[in-house]
């Protein structure tokens, strides 16, 4: 068994006990834990309101709801994978419903091996979407950054009569000499702003 640094939360909303029985034996707890079941759309709303899940699969029809308007909604307002189990007779209206969501749909009968690929599948989009979400993070850090060393330089500009070219190395210099990046040189700037 290989641990993992991290697990994927698993809710499985679905009426079917036999179903939940089968899907924790496919689910080993060194990759998906913890699981947490619902029997309805109403029981996963309020353990969704409590609760963000990795990855949630919804095993329609459910008795107050088929479950693609909820697998759409979750796909639009979250960042959960979302597994949609549906009856071969409506696999194609369904797909045409909840694909563009971004609602992976898998048509019933299911066998353990189509699971174990979604799981797979889904897992390695989270962990793709998480890389993205860093690399965002991290641009907008800069262009924040950016934006600081600006208004700082503004400053400068406007008060001591700089051109862009003095305030820059001002700037440049105040970071180098403190031992500081430019940022925390133009927070200096501008604190220094709220203390006159």
């Amino acid at each position: 068994m290989v641990f993992r640094d991290s697990t994927y939360s698993v809710l499985l909303i679905s009426a079917s006990e036999k179903l939940n029985t089968a899907f924790r034996k496919l689910l080993p707890v060194n990759i998906y834990w913890p699981v947490e079941e619902a029997g309805t759309v109403n029981a996963a709303r309020r353990k969704l309101s409590d609760q963000h899940f990795d990855i949630i699969v919804i095993n329609a029809p459910l008795p107050d709801d088929y479950g693609t308007r909820l697998a759409t909604e979750l796909c639009d307002t979250s960042d959960s994978g979302i597994l949609l189990l549906t009856g071969s007779d409506v696999y194609e209206e369904t797909c045409a419903k909840a694909e563009p969501h971004g609602v992976m749909v898998l048509s019933k009968p299911v066998t353990e091996r189509m699971v174990s690929q979604a799981f797979h599948m889904i897992c390695a989009t989270l962990e793709r979407m998480k890389r993205m979400a860093a690399r965002q993070a991290t641009v907008e850090e800069k262009i924040d950054e950016i934006r600081l060393v600006n208004r700082a330089k503004w400053h400068l500009i406007e008060t001591k009569g700089m051109t862009e070219p003095d305030a820059h190395r001002y700037l440049e210099k105040l970071a180098m000499d403190g031992r500081m990046s430019k940022k925390k040189a133009a927070e200096q700037i501008l604190n220094d702003i709220c203390d006159d």
